[in-house]
């Protein structure tokens, strides 16, 4: 199974940005996905997270509000719409699958990075 997300880029501050994650296989359409996110010398966080069937979505308390997540699970992908962007918001983000955890509380599969940096 991979995780390929794309869109990251250099945008100004609040800019916006659109992050998309495709998936390999069409059994992720079962799992919960979402993303991470990693600034420079600080831990992976979360971000936000969509169930299986799109109904039900999760934040991290510094997005909420700026961020979107969506799915379409015809096409295996989801995506993370970013408005208001601010220099924190800077970092690598990650796009991530779960099938044990609707909010990713535990992650089955990671895919690789997408840079996003926001100029100030």
């Amino acid at each position: 199974v991979q995780l390929q997300a794309s869109g990251g880029g250099l945008v100004q501050a609040g800019g916006s940005l659109r992050l998309s994650c495709a998936a390999s296989a069409r059994a992720l359409s079962s799992y919960a996905m979402g993303w991470f996110r990693q600034a420079p010398g600080k831990e992976r966080a979360f971000v936000a997270a969509i169930s299986w069937s799109g109904s039900r979505t999760y934040f991290a308390d510094s997005v909420k509000g700026r961020f979107i997540i969506a799915r379409d699970n015809a096409k295996n992908t989801v995506s993370l719409q970013i408005d208001s962007l601010k220099p924190e918001d800077t970092a690598v983000y990650y796009c991530a699958a779960g099938l044990r955890s609707e909010s990713l509380a535990v992650v089955d599969y990671w895919g690789k990075g997408t840079q996003v940096t926001v100029s100030s």
